[in-house]
């Protein structure tokens, strides 16, 4: 996972500079933004000469669901300043790894380790991207796109056994789906939430 991020950090190192933006914008946003999906559509809106306001609001609609991942871990974050540093770090990856794992102490260390390992690898590989230029420009030539969902997708499994959460699965999928032919990269993710609501919205069955 951490050599796929890092590749595809390359890859959006390389795109950046390759669009004629400046060499320390890609590493700039990989720093303080730290959201794939939202760095490149930022930097896709600037390139075809968007206003940047509007780029940085898309991005910004494209991470509301890290509203969500805010509850689903906030009991391994931490405090004070671990939660500054721990909400940086959170992102697909470190959030799934975590609600993989059976208890609250093994949660914590693999949320940490996942989130700080692809913060690092992804800034090195936007570094290397940027100063070698479109070695790497499109990282589906080898089919490491396809390692972030099949990854994801195993580490979910598991929580489908639950009813409420396979709904809601179920929902998201069929939203993001229809969407995605229509609406640009990140958007169909977030829509997909829906699926979260029409779980809460259903009555849970009445014992006996």
């Amino acid at each position: 996972m951490c050599v796929a991020d890092g590749v595809v950090g390359l890859s959006f190192g390389a795109i950046t500079v390759g669009e004629g933006l400046p060499v320390w914008l890609p590493m700039l946003l990989s720093v303080v933004v730290f959201a794939g999906a939202a760095q490149f559509m930022f930097v896709g809106l600037v390139a075809s000469g968007g206003n940047p306001v509007a780029a940085v609001l898309a991005g910004l609609l494209v991470n509301l669901r890290h509203v969500v991942f805010g509850f689903t871990v906030g009991d391994v974050v931490g405090r004070g300043w671990q939660r500054a540093a721990g909400s940086h770090v959170m992102v697909d990856e470190s959030v799934a790894f975590a609600l993989a794992q059976p208890d609250g102490e093994r949660r914590r260390a693999a949320y940490w380790g996942c989130g700080v390992l692809v913060f690092v690898c992804w800034n090195v590989g936007v570094l290397a991207g940027a100063f070698l230029g479109t070695a790497v420009s499109d990282p589906a030539a080898l089919g490491l796109d396809a390692a972030f969902p099949a990854v994801l997708l195993a580490l979910v499994l598991p929580a489908l056994r639950d009813r409420s959460t396979a709904q809601a699965a179920a929902v998201g999928v069929v939203v993001a789906l229809a969407t995605a032919p229509f609406l640009q990269a990140g958007l169909p993710v977030l829509l997909a939430l829906s699926g979260v609501v029409v779980a809460l919205a259903r009555p849970e069955p009445v014992a006996a």
